[in-house]
């Protein structure tokens, strides 16, 4: 994606809500937030609420600041706070790198405020010490059609329960034995406004606090509070948080915070086809080896993404072209394909590659000898240029690219036939050899040494054009082919979504290359002419042993077997 594609105006109804607060001056400036949690690896769904508030922020001069929603010790780790941070800023690498807060924000350096402000609502008398247990409390809260009970602690006077968070605080009491709760209504028909837990008791060391603290605030009391806290104007959500949007202004309600306080706005999550966004499952996958860590190059995440070659402006392009809407929907993952297709098409240089070698002797070419022909680098790029490409008596083509019997659609190379080498000569298939099983161990050609350049003098023309190396030049490298990971549109309607893992995601084989690819520096892409879009390995990818990683086909080969 350009500069002019990236930056050109958009708008949604997320957007219409910001200019009409901007045109009506309800704050000094736009400031939005990326909240993730650091308990797993940022995915593609991420990607699209990473586009929209750093995009919100960057249109109206504003200011995105990036925020580890960090309150349970239990689940986070460094390793998800480092790699957050990598995916954020490569995602918004010269797109909105200008507006990204200079500071990295963590709700856990609000602890003390955040407690404050508890032991605030609690003598207001909005908050109060419950003794009961999580089973307990499921017979308490009732159903969304029948009103709950209140707990039998509700009615603690304000310096019982001051006392008793104190006490919880100075770590008096066992995890799960007390909590504090909001004082809200027991009878609401949404059941986050029941009496909500804000703070529990966890003995468990954080990531950022150390063990400063034992009592941790619960989600919806410190999203809200670190909004207000950073000055954020728009708390944009997926739509799973709108029911939680009462207890969020709820709270800012209650506390003598800032104003013009935050609001919060809802739109729909991305959800891809063939894939699983879940954080559980996702490290259900890494944790029980179906893929090799998460940025295996099938993992939705975005470092799986990077890894695979896909490109920052391909995926901030895919999430544009999905629009900002509240309808729920699942998004078709051929448009994120198609969206790198775009892309490389136009950036990527050609190279030639066979991932399935048979082997072609040229009878009439001199032994020994080999040349070089010109090949163009980019057909879409006149300024990429052009290259040397050996040419010689011996040669690899793919193995789908002959057939002994052919039908008759196929205008490839079969005996008696002749096709084009590509930026090379026609050659004619003369005789095949076979060892004793009746499996082809190569072929034997002609070349026609007039059609150099790959045309003929007398105007003969041929149906076919293959790629090809030279046997002699060729290199060798490890390929890996890889491709959508379950079989299914949608695996978690299926039953078990484990069920629908292709167990073709991933084939490893041993192609052969022309010469400059060994060249080919990490982070470059180039296409492998006729077959598809390939990257070296940025982890596994040496001069010693070149790994290459297939970004995408070609072609869509889903979109085929959707329409059989």
């Amino acid at each position: 994606m350009n500069d002019a594609e990236d930056n050109k105006p958009l708008s949604d109804f997320i957007r219409d809500i910001v200019a009409a607060d901007v045109a009506a001056a309800a704050y000094p400036g736009v400031v939005t937030r990326f909240p993730p949690e650091p308990n797993g690896y940022l995915h593609i769904g991420h990607a699209k609420s990473i586009c929209l508030n750093f995009g919100i922020a960057l249109e109206n001069g504003g200011v995105c600041n990036l925020r580890f929603d960090d309150t349970n010790p239990a689940k986070e780790d460094t390793e998800y706070v480092e790699s957050i941070t990598e995916d954020v800023r490569w995602l918004i690498d010269g797109w909105a790198d200008s507006v990204l807060s200079e500071e990295t924000f963590f709700a856990s350096s609000y602890f003390e405020q955040l407690h404050d402000y508890a032991v605030q609502l609690i003598r207001d008398g909005n908050a109060y010490v419950c003794d009961l247990s999580l089973e307990e409390w499921e017979s308490y809260r009732g159903a969304p059609e029948l009103p709950g009970k209140e707990s039998p602690h509700r009615t603690r006077g304000v310096e019982e329960n001051l006392d008793l968070f104190s006490r919880m605080r100075a770590g008096e009491f066992a995890d799960g034995t007390k909590t504090l709760r909001a004082k809200i209504d027991m009878a609401s028909p949404n059941l986050h406004l029941r009496d909500p837990v804000i703070y529990r008791i966890r003995h468990e060391a954080h990531h950022q606090a150390g063990d400063a603290w034992c009592i941790y605030p619960m989600y919806d009391f410190t999203h809200c509070l670190s909004d207000s806290i950073e000055g954020i104007s728009h708390s944009i959500c997926t739509l799973e948080f709108e029911v939680h949007r009462p207890l969020y202004d709820w709270v800012l309600d209650k506390l003598p915070v800032p104003q013009p306080r935050p609001h919060q706005h809802e739109f729909s999550r991305l959800s891809p086809t063939y894939m699983v966004m879940s954080k559980r499952k996702l490290r259900q996958l890494v944790e029980e080896n179906h893929v090799h860590g998460w940025d295996d190059p099938r993992m939705p995440t975005l470092a799986g993404y990077r890894r695979r070659g896909f490109t920052a402006s391909s995926i901030r392009k895919f999430c544009q072209g999905v629009g900002v809407t509240k309808y729920k929907g699942v998004t078709d993952i051929g448009l994120l394909e198609n969206s790198i297709r775009e892309e490389l098409n136009k950036t990527a240089e050609r190279r030639c590659a066979v991932l399935d070698p048979l082997e072609v002797i040229i009878e009439n070419y001199p032994e020994g000898e080999s040349e070089e022909l010109e090949a163009i680098n980019n057909p879409e790029d006149e300024s990429a240029g052009k290259r040397a490409l050996p040419f010689g008596r011996r040669l690899f083509i793919e193995r789908a690219d002959f057939m002994e019997d052919p039908p008759k659609k196929f205008f490839r190379l079969g005996p008696g036939r002749e096709v084009r080498l590509r930026y090379a000569y026609y050659i004619t298939c003369q005789s095949v050899e076979k060892d004793d099983a009746g499996n082809i161990l190569r072929i034997h050609c002609t070349y026609d040494p007039e059609t150099r350049g790959g045309s003929a003098p007398d105007g003969r023309k041929v149906k076919g054009t293959l790629h090809w190396v030279s046997a002699e030049h060729a290199v060798d490298a490890e390929v890996r082919l890889y491709d959508r990971l379950f079989t299914e549109a949608e695996p978690e309607a299926q039953g078990d979504f484990l069920d629908c893992l292709n167990p073709d995601s991933l084939k490893i084989i041993t192609a052969k290359l022309e010469p400059s690819l060994a060249e080919t520096a990490v982070g470059e892409r180039v296409q492998f002419e006729r077959l598809g879009y390939f990257t070296p390995d940025p982890k596994d990818s040496t001069p010693a042993k070149l790994v290459f990683n297939r970004i995408v086909a070609l072609r869509d080969g889903w979109a085929k077997l959707a329409k059989k």
